[in-house]
């Protein structure tokens, strides 16, 4: 009972670390990929949000969680923080590319999302997501 409990107590003390480092660079490139869409995208997230527009808001939080899901699907099948990086930078340019063109198939984005228009939002995270989750498939490979 003692060696199973010690070999627990083994796994758990190399494995953490690992575990650790890949959670931060996740979560790293999950900032910086929300910090860049933000930035490139025609409307201020935040003051949307802070002013209680639930088009805003639901761009914001679809946009976060289309740009996670390839990247735990980066974590997922990746054993070195380096994969992680690069194939992490790479989901998070198709995210970015995806947005691009979803801006140019919905007409007046910037007009439709700051007044609140939550089907024109819905519409865009509708984009958002299954180019995540196509992504994420794709590197799941």
């Amino acid at each position: 009972m003692e060696s199973t409990f010690g070999s627990i107590l083994t796994a758990l003390g190399t494995g953490l670390p690992v575990l650790l480092v890949q959670l931060a660079t996740a979560l790293a490139l999950l900032v910086a990929g929300v910090a860049v869409y933000t930035r490139i995208t025609p409307f201020d997230e935040r003051r949307l949000v802070a002013e209680g527009n639930a088009a805003g808001g639901l761009t914001l939080a679809g946009s976060i969680v289309a740009l996670a899901i390839p990247l735990a699907a980066t974590l997922a099948t990746s054993a070195f923080v380096l994969d992680i990086l690069l194939w992490g930078v790479v989901a998070l340019i198709l995210q970015l590319v995806a947005f691009a063109v979803a801006t140019l198939l919905i007409r007046d984005l910037r007009g439709q999302i700051e007044s609140g228009n939550v089907a024109s939002a819905a519409a865009l995270v509708g984009v958002q997501l299954g180019v995540a989750l196509i992504n994420a498939a794709a590197m799941a490979g």
